[in-house]
């Protein structure tokens, strides 16, 4: 008796995955309205209104050298340990392994490179936005300040704004960007600020990081996501490049074309394109002249099609004849009786 094999959770998952489409065509690729520009704008407004407040030595500067010395690792000791941890999700290594398999394995899937060519451009743009920013106002952070009071500017440091903090806003929020749904976009939205919010008040609870750090490492971060769209046509050029470059390299290391079918005697088709007309010719009237003898399974008269054809009921019976058999109706001779 044979039995049909189970299926199991892997097989189930990769017989799923054969269904998907070449490109799903509902993706909806974000543009740049003017909701998202006056966001963009109102972000860019906050990012330059904390810089200048830290810059003057405002109320923000004194907020926070009074959140330092309040220490919150001290006064919520407890959680420590969680914070330790939790605070990985803003670190720019493994936020960016976990987040970049996961779009590997959606590109895969949808037959796309778009997901991880959005992630590459966006951490390069994070890189270059926060990095340059880092360096350019060189603040130190609360365990290197020197001056009670101070904004610690242009003293060598790189902590201002926080790295931390801008890189949970754009990793996490990648996915959020590139959801196939506005429902799951939504759902995504939320769960990237709830992790970047998060992350941010780690590092101020650790004090490696002002309050104002966390403030304008929110700012910077939203505003490489907001910038995403005008990203777009750069996304597809490069996509339809690399995908270009990868059919010529399999063009030229792939297997040879098949040689095309020889064409039949007396077809329109030339066999040889460089023979003249006349060639052409001569090589086809032999064949018109002979025509070809008909098989010898066929009949000699016209074929006709078998529902054409009129059903003839063989005569007699088809078993064999039997010698020892009697026909029906015959009488049969009377039998000896045997005995005394």
């Amino acid at each position: 008796m044979r039995t049909e094999r189970k299926l199991t959770r892997l097989d189930r998952v990769f017989a799923r995955l054969d269904r998907e489409p070449e490109r799903p065509a509902h993706l909806d690729v974000p543009r740049m309205s003017r909701h998202r520009v006056a966001l963009l704008t109102g972000t860019l407004a906050f990012y330059l209104a904390i810089v200048w407040a830290v810059v003057t030595t405002s109320w923000l500067v004194r907020l926070d050298w009074q959140v330092m010395f309040f220490r919150p690792y001290q006064q919520w000791s407890g959680i420590h340990w969680f914070v330790d941890y939790y605070v990985v999700l803003g670190q720019r290594g493994p936020t960016a392994v976990m987040v970049a398999a996961w779009l590997g394995w959606r590109s895969w899937r949808q037959h796309t490179l778009r997901p991880l060519l959005t992630l590459g451009v966006a951490l390069l743009l994070l890189n270059i936005t926060v990095g340059a920013a880092k360096y350019g106002m060189g603040r130190l952070g609360p365990h290197y300040a020197t001056t009670i009071g101070s904004n610690e500017m242009g003293l060598g440091g790189d902590i201002f704004p926080s790295g931390h903090t801008a890189n949970a806003v754009v990793t996490w929020g990648i996915l959020a960007y590139l959801a196939s749904t506005p429902r799951a976009r939504r759902w995504l939205s939320a769960l990237s600020a709830v992790t970047s919010l998060g992350v941010g008040m780690a590092t101020v609870y650790l004090g490696t990081h002002w309050l104002s750090d966390v403030l304008l490492g929110w700012a910077a971060g939203l505003l490489i996501l907001l910038a995403l769209p005008w990203c777009e046509p750069l996304i597809a050029r490069a996509e339809a490049r690399i995908l270009d470059l990868r059919d010529r390299r399999r063009a030229r290391g792939g297997v040879p074309a098949p040689a095309p079918a020889p064409a039949p005697v007396g077809s329109s088709v030339l066999l040889n394109p460089r023979a003249s007309a006349q060639e052409e010719a001569a090589a086809r009237e032999p064949a018109a002249r002979s025509p070809r003898a008909a098989p010898a399974y066929l009949a000699p008269g016209p074929h006709t099609a078998r529902s054409e054809r009129t059903p003839v009921t063989p005569i007699g019976s088809r078993r064999p004849p039997h010698s020892d058999r009697v026909p029906r109706g015959t009488p049969t001779p009377a039998r000896p009786l045997t005995g005394g």
